[in-house]
């Protein structure tokens, strides 16, 4: 709040004056009339009133404007008409509504303790508006479920079980082609939580390999830097073993290094054998390999003499090539101009416009082709602006793409040309070359040579062709597959994929014609099983998002146990009805209000722009069959306080997949613009009222109400009343129903009254409360805004009217009813406001048991 009104003191005198208010309140979103703003000024101006806000003056402006109806309702509801919560109706609210095990009153003294501003009401031990109003903002009643934090799944199962974190070209700090390669990104990443990092190595001068993206403009890193920046943060906040994916491009010298390397630096963390030992038949468990490092690379064959020190193995599973239609054409080159450096780049660049798709189609955040293009011209003026020879120098011997063609040939030929200098700067260049040699299918297998020095380290994990037949290899192995292919088998043998994921371990990794660095959806393979699905790190976006809330289920371990039905048995996860013998999962969100919602990022005139209509759109990604959105009707013009008070349903077949996706939108005439998101695993979803704060900011948030019932039989699209815990809690109090209360949740109720007696802290609490702009309607109904003295025309209606109209209602409850039907259950917060809380309720009314439970079809 200080920063707040620094921002906001333009000439730095410490003091608020009107305009400047009105300046805040549009920046923040607040869509207020003059009148009532300068009302609320006049009322916080306490001294003297010289027509500016001190700080002190303006926490209590702030505090009037930041007054929360829903929260308000709500705590009257459980508070006995009182604008306060005893211990014991507190602990009634956590454990009916909040659905929190073993409330104590200790812990409910210490809430309000914690929470509770006023003194005087921590000595007499009660919880006010503004002590609940923190409660409810705070990480307890947040959306994501607490325990969640730490590690809480079963980690003795085998590793082929799990879920596992894993990064592709961890090294890079941008796109494939012209972006920095840093060390500090496997520190970033493994902290993050994630367990698979991979390094691509490249001979380099002196003998020691090199890190880079092969056949780029990307720079190099030495491979020995990478090593003890991994074996450094590892196991820092994270016990549980990390799988290093070695991609070989190296000489025979050069891999002798690597393994003097890792043997070196990593010591006992390489020691995986007692854990092998255990059972040879199924791969081993997280808990048996804390503390371990496991590579994924190349073994020898097992026929070759164990004389040999080196032999051929295959090639086919680098990330880093053009895929199998393309090849590296040789150049032979001693003076290589800029100009012609550049030209090629150009060349390949546009070659791989017209080839590839860029992104996916559900990926909205990543960048265009055209774009990246235009930063690639950038990229290569900045960084080879200088001569040739400095140029060069400086990006260690950068390789680049030398030609790329369609195969022809029956025997296939690769050359790829590097560019190196030497101490005194003249250029040398030289080849590698890798011969195809036909497989059982007649086509060209890529073979390198292996030392045997680095083929013994890889104990546990080892990387087979992607052609290879899905039923090949023993529990050790593990299949890489681009993407391209993956989706290949995920559509064609999506069965016989799953099943060997039961079993053993695949990775996915981008297509290679993803150079900005895009990602695909995780989600897809993740349906099927598969272990080891990398993402590029460093590309912030919907992609990213869902795989952070994919691993933070299990407290941001990078390992993730699979549902049951993955582990064993067999089911067709693109089936209409995948696990018919399973209960399904029906979730009803209820959105009520939103807060503090900032304008878009990429608004054009940024804090100036005009206040925004927004809107909230919830999205289910899982299995096929339970992938949906659904949205809300669009607020005008608040973006500080918008109220919605609309009920979203999804059922679900398989939960336990499920991401909930919280999005805010601002509605535009032409479009739409993103305002924030929030992603969360169904599985981590807390009930009851809850707050969706906004990923990456630091206040907004969205207020729902969370409820999941279990479907048995044929699903039946019904939506059910949220509010029904808290009707069921009321209804069992004798004649203490807060009648008003069921305007926030169902639409159509009959007008109460309000009582003019309600007891309040404050007389200007309930007046503020009254007399705040309601909710916006959707685009094109007519605002409605009342005045206090519009208010108090309504206190005049009889209770006689309200009674009357009580019992019809309930006639109509005890009379036959139709089949329900799918329809919301929520009204405007403006027609409860129009209407009265009525404390004095007839007799006590029994739950409707066709309305608050769940009716299926045998």
């Amino acid at each position: 709040m200080k920063q707040t009104f620094e921002e906001a003191d333009k000439n730095g005198d410490g003091l608020l004056n009107i305009d400047e208010m009105y300046q805040l309140l549009h920046k923040m979103n607040v869509n207020l009339p003059r009148r009532k703003v300068k009302q609320m000024f006049q009322e916080a101006d306490t001294d003297d009133q010289q027509g500016t806000l001190s700080f002190e003056e303006f926490s209590v402006f702030y505090r009037m404007m930041s007054l929360r109806r829903d929260l308000y309702l709500l705590l009257m509801c459980f508070s006995e008409k009182k604008d306060h919560l005893t211990v014991e109706e507190l602990g009634n609210f956590l454990c009916v509504e909040q659905k929190m095990p073993n409330v104590t009153g200790d812990y409910c003294l210490d809430i309000i303790d914690k929470f509770e501003t006023l003194e005087e009401n921590k000595q007499k031990g009660i919880l006010g508006i503004e002590g609940f109003t923190n409660f409810m903002r705070s990480p307890t009643c947040d959306i994501f479920n607490p325990t969640h934090l730490e590690v809480n799944q079963d980690m003795d199962q085998p590793l082929c079980n799990y879920f596992i974190a894993s990064s592709h070209n961890t090294y890079l700090t941008g796109d494939q082609l012209l972006s920095h390669s840093k060390t500090d990104m496997y520190a970033w990443v493994l902290q993050a939580g994630c367990r698979c990092v991979e390094v691509d190595c490249w001979d380099g001068p002196d003998g020691e390999p090199m890190v880079q993206h092969g056949y780029t403009l990307t720079s190099k890193i030495t491979f020995k830097s990478v090593v003890e920046t991994i074996n450094k943060h590892a196991f820092i906040n994270n016990e549980y073993p990390v799988i290093l994916s070695i991609e070989n491009h190296c000489s025979i010298q050069q891999q002798k290094k690597i393994a003097q390397h890792l043997r070196d630096i990593f010591g006992d963390k390489l020691d995986v054998e007692a854990a092998l030992s255990k059972d040879p038949k199924q791969l081993p468990s997280p808990n048996s390999l804390r503390g371990k490092i496991l590579i994924k690379g190349k073994r020898l064959p097992t026929h070759l003499s164990e004389d040999a020190e080196e032999g051929e193995v295959s090639d086919e599973d680098s990330a880093d090539e053009i895929e199998d239609d393309f090849k590296l054409r040789n150049s032979t080159s001693n003076n290589l101009s800029q100009h012609q450096v550049e030209s090629h780049i150009r060349k390949k660049l546009d070659s791989l416009l017209k080839e590839a798709k860029i992104g996916d189609k559900e990926d909205t955040d990543s960048f265009s082709i055209r774009a990246l293009l235009r930063a690639t011209h950038e990229g290569l003026h900045r960084n080879l602006g200088k001569n040739s020879k400095e140029g060069l120098k400086k990006s260690h011997s950068r390789s680049f793409i030398s030609g790329i063609k369609p195969k022809r040939n029956s025997r296939s030929r690769l050359k790829c040309q590097s560019v190196d200098t030497d101490d005194e700067g003249n250029q040398d260049v030289y080849g590698r070359e890798l011969v195809g040699m036909p497989n059982r299918a007649g086509r060209r297998r890529k073979t390198i040579k292996l030392s045997r020095d680095l083929s013994s380290l890889v104990l546990l994990t080892n990387s087979l062709a992607e052609h290879e037949d899905l039923e090949e290899g023993g529990t050790g192995n593990v299949l890489s597959f681009s993407e391209t292919r993956a989706q290949q088998l995920v559509h064609h043998r999506a069965g016989e994929f799953l099943r060997f994921n039961q079993l053993q371990l695949s990775r996915i990794y981008p297509s290679a014609y993803r150079i900005d660095s895009s990602n695909f959806n995780p989600q897809t393979y993740w349906n099927v099983g598969s272990q080891l699905v990398a993402l590029n790190y460093q590309t912030e976006g919907r992609m990213m998002q869902l795989n952070r809330a994919k691993f933070m289920v299990n407290g941001g371990s990078g390992y993730v146990l699979k549902p049951e039905p993955m582990c064993k048995g067999s089911f067709n996860p693109f089936s209409d009805d995948p696990l018919p013998a399973y209960p399904k999962k029906q979730l009803l969100l209820k959105v009520i209000s939103g807060q503090q919602l900032p304008k878009p990022p990429d608004s054009m005139l940024g804090d100036r722009g005009e206040i925004i209509d927004p809107f909230v759109e919830v999205e289910i990604i899982g299995l096929p069959v339970d992938c949906c959105k659904e949205q809300t009707r669009v607020v005008d013009d608040n973006g500080f306080n918008p109220v919605w008070e609309e009920t979203l349903s999804f059922t679900l077949h398989m939960p336990e997949m499920a991401l909930v996706r919280f999005l805010v939108w601002d509605h535009d005439p032409i479009g739409r613009d993103f305002v924030g998101q929030r992603t969360v695993a169904f599985s981590s979803l807390m009930p009851g009222y809850r707050h969706v704060y906004l990923e990456g900011l630091t206040e907004a948030s969205i207020f729902v109400h969370v409820t999941v019932h279990d479907v048995y039989g044929k699903w039946s699209p019904l939506v059910l009343n949220p509010s029904y815990t808290i009707m069921h809690f009321l209804g069992a109090n004798k004649n203490r129903q807060l009648k008003g209360i069921r305007g926030l949740f169902n639409r159509g109720t009959t007008k109460t009254l309000v009582d003019t007696g309600l007891p309040v802290r404050k007389r200007s609490l309930s007046d503020h409360l009254l007399r705040r702009t309601a909710s916006a309607p959707a685009k094109g109904r007519r605002k409605t805004k009342m005045t206090l003295s519009e208010v108090t025309e309504e206190r005049k209606y009889s209770t006689g009217e309200a009674l009357q109209a009580q019992e019809v209602a309930v006639g109509r409850r005890s009379s036959p009813r139709a089949a329900l039907q799918h329809r919301p259950v929520s009204m405007p917060l403006e027609r409860l406001l129009q209407g009265q809380l009525n404390l004095t309720s007839p007799d006590q009314e029994r739950p409707d048991p066709i309305t608050d439970t769940l009716i299926v079809e045998n």
